[in-house]
């Protein structure tokens, strides 16, 4: 399946690209995640299972047990504080 990945903040910076298309046979967010991780050492950096990273799903937050569908826009971004 075909879709679209976008890296906010810390991520972005570690990864060094904003956002990419890809082909991937991943089922899940979290089989994404590691997938990416095999792709590169900055993927690697940026995606790493220690750092803690929240995960939306065209644009709804979601966890890292969903399923990935045709065309879906995923990100990944570091969690947000306000004030």
């Amino acid at each position: 399946m075909k879709i679209t990945v976008r890296y906010f903040a810390a991520v972005r910076e570690a990864t060094g690209v904003s956002s990419e298309s890809l082909q991937t046979d991943a089922l899940t967010l979290g089989a994404l995640r590691d997938s990416l991780c095999a792709t590169s050492a900055r993927h690697a950096e940026g995606l790493a299972r220690s750092r803690l990273l929240r995960v939306a799903r065209n644009q709804e937050m979601c966890d890292e047990s969903e399923a990935l569908s045709d065309g879906d826009e995923i990100a990944f971004f570091p969690p947000v504080t306000g004030g």
